[in-house]
């Protein structure tokens, strides 16, 4: 390396100012201010998209509206244990298809950062390695390990040469511009001692060697080795600065848009301004490269989850939201937000940021400035008062945690603070399951069903002395392991003459169990995100003779982060005793001989539905622990998205024509506080600081793809672990319920008039404007309009004391029968009802 600047001679294709379909040879390289393409240093917007959380019919449309809303490359992590769930096996079909995901990236004019890992963390299952790797002798896991380090080594090299053989490398003319290997391990690397720093040596080696032509990252891993970049994960990023400031850019390559969903948790949610503050606030602080982790959060189909206890939702609160539709204000918001630093890049990209005093605490301006070319930042990060600064002698009023942004360093086109964009109250309507089946079907006929058998019940069961880990049992073949003990109690006076006060006592690594003697349900305890341990006490009956303890202990999802994370075990461990007997004796069990059966016998062949085994009579069974159900529907009428709303049961998982949509948990609710009223956006943002949903179901809706279902003729499989009536779930289409914005006088003029303004040497005016989020809808009548000092938020709206009279009519006659329109907010368009007041205007509108 030369300099301060790392050359790697690739082929890239450009259309559109990105890519296009005849190449010619380009350079990517990096220097310490940003990725630099083909000569020309680069501010670059990014966004993850999971391929496996969507399907390949919604990547298409996922892409773009990345593309729409201002991003330039499209990231996603590679999931090892999704290719290759058996050693050499590998599987790249359907949603696995990668190859597929990074060409249509292409075909939209975007680049592509693969991360290949191969640990991914994510929220995934195992961290995304196989379990496979658990059982090879002496291996050692994310470690100076040969074992380990020979198995990643190829599987990275399969993913690089597979990638190759397609010509997706930038140096051959496709769009990936980054790749990156291993993943946060400097969050934990102390606690592998000497061998880590040697890992990330090798690792870091071992990738550049694979001689992709592209820069590799290594995320939060600051001591990397110079051949690759250090970038940074987190909140917030702008006061990060990675080692080798001189030779490498500052990169972000995880903004977390919000948070996962955990079962037994309230729903994340993070207010746009902040995300908007952050991502200003980087760029403001010398950053070129920003991901947004995620972009499009998706679905956790089938036992993809990690945690353990990691929803089916994988929404994330991200700017397009798990269903493919956009959340607004926050996907419009932060358009408009990178459509502003796209105006600056010209000045970010020439100089290094220089800041200069504006006065007062907790404020900051900061110029990029050469030649002609000037840019500048204004921000205010304090927690709660708002401030008056005097910048190249004018006055900017900035809220508090806000940043303003000056593509020439006099006129504000964006302030963080101050939204334009519409925001869109979704709502579902819910369509009956039995209403959508043939008619001629009743209650009875449309519904079948199979009991799973209590404890042991297949071939393949195996006896032990003593209690086994689930997880080296399984090997995470199934969520369930069957522990089950038969005990004679005859001769023993201690049961016969007090055992109605027998207490079994169980203890268990997670995640959850359900206990069952002599074949009845008689307790059940599961863990939670914070401690997956069990520890039950189960009033316990015995008959005299022989009786039976069945012990179905269960997983929900397996960890996925933290040093040594894949030694987290499962399952009952122990002690199991019989406690409260005669003369307060207990009886320890754990040391018995006890039978396993891995898995229900029912997993191997009834979801699909095409089992004869089905039972239809009149009589449903309702709230009947380890029953299957099966049911017929069609598919509800449109386009809209579709989930399953599984209020009315209890625990378990459900497909749809063979297709596992996920676990489903309705009866895991989450906690009755810690959800505000409202959510000041104010602040350092943590995942605990804006939750909603206390005391409901942490996720009551599954998502269906549409591409999963038939018109008619679908089927429906439900495994119900703790009994539940499935005649009370129905199926609900996504909509949209209000369009709403609220406009002030102090706000900015939309970003895309910029320019035009720019070339008049005008300033045009805050303008209010509403678009119907499918195309052929219209917006079809006004709910709300005020003009003065109107209060609340959509859906919430209401009057302030001061208001025009002709807000309304005004609203109505610019928007009503059109799908886009526009209000100039002024005392022009609406009158003047309290002079010398800040007034603004707020709409909610319905489209159809």
């Amino acid at each position: 390396m030369k300099g301060s600047e790392l050359r790697i001679e690739v082929v890239v294709v450009l259309v559109l100012g990105v890519l296009a379909t005849a190449s010619y040879c380009a350079t990517v390289t990096y220097d310490h201010r940003a990725l630099v393409i083909d000569g020309k240093r680069r501010v670059l917007v990014s966004g993850s998209i999971h391929y496996p959380r969507s399907t390949p019919e919604m990547w298409p449309d996922l892409i773009q509206k990345s593309k729409d809303g201002g991003l330039d490359v499209i990231e996603t992590y590679v999931f090892w244990n999704f290719h290759e769930p058996v050693r050499g096996q590998y599987d790249f079909s359907g949603r696995k298809d990668l190859v597929k995901f990074v060409k249509i990236v292409a075909q939209a004019g975007l680049y592509v950062h693969l991360r290949i890992g191969p640990y991914v963390c994510a929220e995934w299952n195992y961290g995304g390695f196989p379990l496979w790797l658990h059982f090879i002798p002496g291996i050692q896991l994310r470690t100076d390990n040969e074992p380990f380090k020979a198995e990643m080594q190829r599987f990275t090299a399969k993913i690089v040469d597979m990638m190759k053989k397609e010509k997706l490398y930038a140096s051959q003319g496709g769009p990936i511009i980054l790749s990156q290997i291993e993943n946060e391990y400097g969050n934990i690397d102390k606690a592998y001692g000497p061998a880590a720093q040697k890992y990330i040596n090798w690792a870091a080696s071992m990738a550049v060697a694979l001689d992709t032509g592209v820069p590799w990252v290594m995320c939060q891993q600051d001591d990397a080795p110079a051949s690759v970049i250090s970038t940074c994960n987190g909140f917030y990023c702008d006061q990060w600065t990675p080692k080798l400031p001189d030779k490498r850019p500052k990169m972000w390559t995880e903004n977390w848009s919000g948070w996962f969903l955990s079962f037994g948790g309230a729903v994340p949610q993070r207010p746009v301004e902040d995300l908007a503050f952050s991502v200003a606030r980087f760029f403001q602080r010398g950053g070129t490269f920003q991901n947004y982790y995620m972009y499009h959060g998706g679905t956790n189909f089938g036992r993809s989850t990690g945690g353990p206890f990691i929803a089916t939702s994988y929404d994330y609160d991200a700017p397009i939201d798990e269903y493919g539709l956009l959340r607004q204000p926050k996907w419009g918001h932060l358009k408009d937000v990178h459509k502003a630093i796209k105006l600056c890049e010209e000045a970010i990209v020439a100089t290094d940021p220089k800041n200069v005093s504006v006065g007062g605490p907790n404020l900051e301006a900061t110029v990029y400035k050469t030649g002609s070319v000037c840019a500048a930042f204004l921000a205010n990060y304090d927690t709660k008062s708002d401030a008056t600064v005097t910048f190249n002698g004018n006055s900017y009023h900035l809220p508090a945690w806000s940043v303003s942004i000056l593509p020439d360093c006099k006129n504000v086109v964006l302030n963080t603070a101050k939204i334009n964009s519409a925001a869109m109250i979704p709502s579902f309507m819910h369509h009956s399951l039995i209403d959508d089946v043939d008619s001629s079907e009743g209650l009875g006929s449309g519904w079948s069903w199979i009991n799973e058998p209590v404890g042991i019940s297949k071939d393949d069961a195996f006896t032990r002395v003593g209690l086994l880990e689930q997880i080296n049992t399984t090997a995470d073949k199934s969520d369930y392991l069957w522990y089950s003990l038969s005990i004679d109690v005859t001769n023993s006076e201690t049961f016969l003459q007090d055992g109605s006060q027998t207490v079994l006592h169980v203890e268990s690594l997670g995640h959850a169990l359900h206990a069952f003697i002599n074949g009845k349900l008689a307790g059940s305890g599961i863990g939670n995100g914070n401690n997956a341990k069990v520890s039950v006490e189960i009033p316990a009956t015995f008959a005299s003779g022989k009786n039976t303890i069945d012990l179905l202990s269960l997983t929900v999802g397996l960890q996925n982060y933290g040093a040594f994370f894949d030694k987290t075990g499962a399952g009952i461990t122990g002690p199991i005793q019989l406690k409260g007997l005669k003369n307060g004796t207990t009886i320890d069990l754990s040391s018995q001989q006890w039978t396993y059966q891995i898995g229900l016998k029912g997993e191997d062949s009834l979801p699909s539905g095409s089992s004869s085994q089905w039972v239809s009579q009149p009589t449903l069974p309702k709230k009947q622990p380890l029953t299957w159900y099966k049911a017929k529907f069609n598919a509800p009428d449109g386009s809209n998205p579709v989930a399953i709303d599984f209020t009315g049961l209890g625990k378990g998982e459900a497909w749809v024509n063979g297709q596992s949509i996920g676990r489903y948990w309705p009866t895991n609710i989450s906690p009755t506080s810690g959800c505000p009223d409202s959510c000041n956006y104010r602040g350092p943002y943590d995942s605990n600081k804006c939750r909603k949903n206390c005391g409901k179901p942490s996720q009551e809706l599954y998502h269906v793809p549409r591409s999963w279902l038939k018109p008619n003729d679908n089927t429906l499989v439900l495994f119900e672990e703790i009994g539940g009536d499935p005649t009370q779930i129905s199926f609900a289409t996504r909509q949209i319920g209000s369009l709403c914005s609220h406009v002030s006088e102090s706000h900015p003029s939309p970003v895309d008039m910029w320019s035009s303004d720019s070339k008049a040497g005008r300033k045009s005016g805050p303008v209010l404007s509403l678009e119907c989020p499918f195309p052929n809808q219209v917006i079809s009548s006004i709910k709300f309009a005020s003009y003065g000092k109107p209060h609340g938020t959509c859906g919430s709206f209401s009057h302030g004391q001061c208001k025009s009279t002709r807000a309304l009519s005004v609203v109505q006659k610019a928007c009503v029968g059109s799908r886009t329109c526009s209000v100039e907010v002024s005392v022009n368009t609406f009158g003047d009802p309290c002079k010398g007041v800040a007034k603004s205007l707020a709409v909610e509108a319905s489209c159809r």
